[in-house]
This record gives C-alpha cells, sequence and structure tokens, in this order.
C-alpha cells in the first residue's frame, strides 16, 4: 500500500523533466552571467571571444559540410589563367565563403570570435551597448575576416580596411532599424533619467550618468541611494560622498516644504 503511494507520488514531485532541464540552463546561465559581471575586463574579454570561436567554428563547420565540394549544386569554379591581383583577391574571399568544413569553420570562429570580444570591451568601457560599439565590432570582424580570407593578396591590409568598413556600415545600419523597431515611440529612454542627469551636471559629475543608466538607478531610485549601491556602479568615494549630500540636502528643502520624503533632484 505504501509502495504503491509512494510510487503515484514521484511523478508529482519529479514534474516535467523538459522544464526542469529548462529551469537549469537558465539559472546556470543566470550564474555565469552573474560571474562574469564581476570579473575584470579582460578575463570577461577572454571568455566572451573564447565563447564567440566555439560557437562560430561550430556553426561554421556545419554549414561547410552542408555545402561541401561534393554537395554543392553550384561547385567553385577555378580561377580563369592571368587574372589580375584585384580579381584573384575577390576569387579567395568568394573561395573563403564556399569552403569546405574547416574553412568555414575558420572563417566562423574567425568572425564571431572578434565579435564578441570586441563587443564585450566596447560594452565595458562605455557602459551601454551602443551603435559605436557595434560597429567597431563589426569592423574588426570584418577585418580579420579579410586578412584570414584573403591571405596572399598585394594588399592585405587595403582589403582588410575595406571588408572591416563594409562590415560596419552594415552593421550600424542593422543596429539603426533594430533601434527604430524595438523602441515605443513617444518613450525615451532618457526621460527616466532626467532628475539624475540634471543633478550630475550641477555637481560637475555627468560623466557618471553611463554609470547610473548601466546599474538602471534611474530618477525613481534616487531617495534609495546608498554609498554601497553607487560603488556597485564603479562610482569612486568622492563622487558618491558629493551625490549622497546632495540627495540628502534636497531631502532636507521638500521635508520643511512639503513635510514628506518626495524628491524630484533639479
Amino acid at each position: 500500500m505504501a509502495s504503491s503511494s509512494s510510487s503515484s507520488a514521484a511523478p508529482a514531485r519529479g514534474g516535467n523533466p523538459l522544464e526542469e532541464l529548462t529551469g537549469r540552463v537558465k539559472a546556470l546561465e543566470a550564474g555565469f552571467r552573474a560571474w562574469m559581471a564581476k570579473q575584470p575586463i579582460h578575463v570577461e574579454a577572454a571568455v566572451t571571444t573564447a565563447v564567440g570561436v566555439v560557437q562560430g567554428g561550430a556553426l561554421g563547420g556545419l554549414m561547410g559540410s552542408l555545402t561541401a565540394d561534393g554537395g554543392s549544386p553550384f561547385p567553385m569554379p577555378p580561377p580563369p589563367p592571368n587574372a589580375n591581383p584585384q580579381a584573384m583577391a575577390s576569387f579567395k574571399q568568394a573561395q573563403a565563403l564556399a569552403g569546405g568544413p574547416l574553412v568555414q569553420a575558420r572563417n566562423f570562429a574567425v568572425m564571431t570570435g572578434a565579435n564578441a570580444g570586441i563587443s564585450c570591451v566596447m560594452r565595458r568601457i562605455r557602459g551601454a551597448e551602443d551603435i559605436q560599439g557595434s560597429m567597431a565590432a563589426a569592423f574588426g570582424s570584418g577585418a580579420l575576416f579579410s586578412l584570414v580570407s584573403g591571405m596572399g593578396t598585394p594588399n592585405p591590409v587595403a582589403s582588410a580596411i575595406t571588408s572591416g568598413v563594409a562590415f560596419a556600415v552594415f552593421q550600424g545600419g542593422f543596429f539603426m532599424i533594430g533601434q527604430k523597431f524595438s523602441k515605443p515611440q513617444g518613450v525615451s529612454e532618457d526621460t527616466y533619467y532626467s532628475s539624475t542627469r540634471s543633478m550630475l551636471q550641477n555637481l560637475g559629475l555627468e560623466k557618471y550618468e553611463k554609470n547610473f543608466k548601466k546599474g538602471l538607478l534611474t530618477d525613481h531610485t534616487l531617495p534609495l541611494l546608498t554609498d554601497s549601491a553607487l560603488r556597485d556602479v564603479k562610482i569612486p568615494p568622492g563622487p558618491r560622498l558629493l551625490i549622497l549630500d546632495r540627495i540628502k540636502r534636497l531631502e532636507i528643502i521638500l521635508q520643511e516644504l512639503y513635510g514628506s520624503r518626495f524628491v524630484s533632484v533639479t
């Protein structure tokens, strides 16, 4: 009797195995991101680049196996005899895009690894993922792709710069289109930081606005700010003291005027 009841209760405790696996994967991903956020910039960049290399190599190898020479409906023709250097360079890059699994794995590993690493560094430096960082990452990945796939060209540096600029222009266009369609019309992110920006400008600390945005410290959190919260967003001790003193003074003034804890920093 007891065994039958325990066996019937086991599936109820187990739940859906797929949901449990998904939950564990999400928990591991969240823990990994939290660990990465605490690491120095060089550690995060190295790990992010390595992950991008592995992902890109796997994707490139898969694509190369699907478009191998034997299975390709449009096999790559041999280069024409006595072709000029520019034609040979174009042929080599086209050959790199239509190569076998190893060639594709190499090219995709270089592109995704460079893009991921540069994006990580730019995001940590600028405090946000913006169009400048996205275009810089695209330029680096395009230039490295050109150097890897266009070896033997007469002017590899010029080819790398041209490819990098082309990658950056396309990435910048896609980034702007994505921003246009992802943000609701009439709602600006800066409206949530207007009081914060005014306070920082009055204190001569406007360069720390990106720190507030990185930590999602909006105007609504100003009355709740503590030294530890400002320290978590990498604001130095001196500016932290000035910010907390300004908020405290404004709270006292508003208490005397309105008898409330409402704070609107101006």
